[in-house]
């Protein structure tokens, strides 16, 4: 684990109650949020991440009227009425952060709803709801799992239902929370700013701008904290650590200089905790008690090879190839090693199955050496109770992960006899694969693998996880046409594993939802 260095804009201060006694005494009235200034000060809402037993990080960005460093006060409370504040600082920001503030909110208590609110330059932040990882024993969690959301192909339905479902623990984001294509390039529902491609540092921030001022996705930052990784669009389509597909030298200039400056605005714009050494390291790992170790990879941009032509067999299956460089799988293979949770939880980019009949080269199928490795450690270290959870794809996956899923000798579809863990892939929000009749034409062809036990190859949505001693069950929640102002949001599957087993069985329904979840942060009109 790391914590957040002295940065520009980051505060590492938390500030519990006094010794630990009773919560700091409310702090006197805060400007309204729902007023003109403080709407025109905080435009793009606020936020929150990566959850500790102990401490979250708090985001907002602040517009000024004129250049130069801003003064801006937090708080974090027990209640949405701040009568029972148990934490709060003041510091500044300014253009070095794109006006950006993110504070290590410390000194909270385990599994509990804390919420937060900024004020500046005469206004205040939206107040948001945030929650605490559990520490020790932990019956159950609940997580919203999504990726993969093109501004231009509709609206974000998805996150405002999430937003709906207030018993969630967090929302685990596997990447393409943006895109950096220009408008028109990739869906046209909606226009880009900028209206080209993101090349510069300005291009990459307004693009962000652009996002975080969508009501829906502030909504569900406001409700709950997120836990997120970069995938490709991010920085460029198709990355691997030394390019991209979309990146043209010397047009578009260094590869380098265009990397780092994405990865610079994805800290400041993203409730990430950052590496104190590596802006380019996001691999980590969260816990969320005894019940779930989270490691969150970085198949990307880390470490990976350059994608292989799908032809090029010799390439593809070359033994030191790798999708997440030598450095990241020594440290996954410890971490899994060393886990006593009941369920070791991968957040990753891309889909880690294979799918024969589709080759794509730019998911584990195009780096068979490094998955082998995978499943290598799992069975050396004995490691069980695996769920790999995957965005990328703009489709639903739930499938079985065996070494040879091909082969009836060493894996059996009926017991999941021979797998070593399950695969939970995610839609996109609103990214869109194949056509609804495409989509019929090729879901059974899929479907023809053993180990594939469901795929949807059209529909958007997300999942949510639900996760008991017992059992992990992953249910997606679809809609179609994200272009039109309403959809109507259904349940589509629901698959679970059981402790000890990496076998998937389809379930009836959802789980259920949370009792009385905490209030809601009071949502603006």
């Amino acid at each position: 684990m790391f914590s957040l260095a002295a940065l520009p804009g980051v505060s590492g201060g938390g500030g519990g109650a006094p010794d630990g006694g009773e919560p700091l005494p409310a702090s006197g009235d805060a400007p309204p949020p729902d007023s003109e200034l403080s709407k025109a000060v905080f435009q793009h809402g606020v936020a929150s991440g990566d959850p500790l037993p102990d401490a979250v990080i708090l985001w907002t960005r602040v517009t000024p009227v004129r250049a130069g460093a801003v003064a801006v006060t937090w708080q974090i409370a027990l209640d949405a009425g701040f009568i029972r504040i148990v934490g709060a600082g003041a510091l500044l920001t300014d253009e070095e952060r794109d006006h950006t503030v993110k504070v290590d909110a410390g000194g909270l208590d385990p599994g509990k709803t804390y919420y937060y609110r900024f004020i500046a330059l005469g206004g205040s932040s939206p107040v948001g709801r945030t929650r605490t990882a559990p520490r020790g024993l932990a019956e159950r969690l609940r997580f919203a799992v999504a990726s993969c959301s093109s501004y231009a192909h509709g609206l974000f339905h998805g996150y405002r239902h999430i937003a709906a479902r207030l018993d969630l623990d967090a929302v685990i984001h596997l990447g393409d929370y943006i895109y950096e294509f220009g408008t028109g390039e990739y869906g046209g529902a909606r226009h880009c700013e900028p209206a080209h491609e993101l090349v510069t540092l300005a291009d990459y921030r307004a693009r962000y701008a652009q996002y975080r001022r969508d009501r829906d996705l502030q909504a569900a930052h406001q409700q709950h904290p997120f836990i997120t990784v970069w995938d490709d669009h991010e920085l460029a389509n198709n990355t691997w650590k030394g390019g991209a597909a979309n990146h043209t030298w010397p047009a578009e200039g260094s590869w380098e200089v265009r990397r780092a400056v994405a990865q610079r605005v994805y800290a400041e714009w993203m409730p990430i905790r950052e590496h104190p050494r590596d802006a380019g390291r996001i691999w980590r790992a969260l816990r969320y008690g005894d019940l779930v170790d989270l490691f969150l990879l970085d198949t990307r941009s880390w470490g990976r090879d350059r994608q292989a032509d799908p032809g090029d067999r010799a390439a593809i299956e070359a033994p030191a190839r790798t999708i997440l460089g030598r450095d990241q799988e020594a440290w996954l293979r410890a971490e899994l090693a060393g886990s006593t949770a009941a369920w070791k939880v991968i957040g990753q980019q891309v889909l880690m199955g294979h799918v024969p009949q589709d080759l794509n080269t730019d998911a584990w199928d195009g780096y068979p050496a490094a998955r082998q490795r995978f499943f290598e450690l799992l069975d050396e270290e004995r490691v069980r109770d695996v769920v790999v959870l995957s965005g990328d794809t703009h489709a639903s996956w739930a499938i079985e992960l065996a070494p040879a899923p091909l082969d009836p000798a060493r894996y059996d579809a009926a017991t999941g006899r021979g797998a070593l863990a399950v695969e939970i892939a995610v839609p996109g929000i609103t990214s869109p694969w194949l056509t609804e009749e495409q989509a019929r034409t090729t879901e059974p062809l899929f479907l023809t693998n053993p180990h594939v036990k469901y795929v949807d190859l059209w529909r958007r949505g997300y999942v949510v996880l639900d996760v008991a001693p017992e059992r992990v069950q992953g249910a997606w929640f679809l809609y179609d046409a994200p272009e039109r102002p309403q959809v109507d949001e259904v349940f589509a599957a629901a698959f679970a594993a059981r402790r000890g087993e990496s076998h998937l069985r389809r379930e009836e329904a959802a789980a259920p939802a949370i009792d009385d979840p905490p209030e809601a942060a009071p949502r603006l009109s």
